[in-house]
């Protein structure tokens, strides 16, 4: 049954974003809003340029102790190498990508728009929901 599910199924819908203009610390501070362990960056026309996550922000952490200061810009931290995920995937095939990597969500697209994103945690909420 976990098989027939795709990715669109599971992926959250309404994306918090960033730009790469946005302040470290206001987007952190959006995150832990939200609850989200990552967010898309986008450009002026709403295309994905990054990925700015828990990881980045563990970089800010680290800048902010070593220079004595707390600044910096999305696009300084962002992560822009991007591995993306089809929306009508496997959520089997997602599982098995999410076990050979380190990333915890991966945006989501349609062809060549940006419609989610999905976690590991969207993955495990697909599991116990087929019992």
């Amino acid at each position: 049954m976990l098989k027939n599910i795709s990715v669109a199924e599971y992926m959250s819908k309404k994306l918090v974003t960033l730009t790469k203009e946005t302040d470290v610390i206001d987007a952190i501070k959006k995150m832990l809003d939200y609850k989200i362990t990552c967010a898309p960056v986008i450009d002026h026309h709403g295309h994905l340029i990054g990925l700015f996550s828990e990881k980045d922000g563990m970089s800010v952490f680290l800048d902010s102790v070593y220079n004595q200061g707390m600044s910096g810009k999305v696009g300084d931290f962002m992560t822009s190498e991007i591995i993306k995920v089809d929306s009508e995937s496997s959520i089997v095939d997602l599982a098995e990508k999410f076990q050979t990597s380190s990333v915890r969500s991966f945006p989501v697209f349609n062809n060549s728009d940006l419609v989610g994103v999905i976690s590991r945690t969207d993955v495990l909420k697909a599991l116990v929901s087929v019992k």
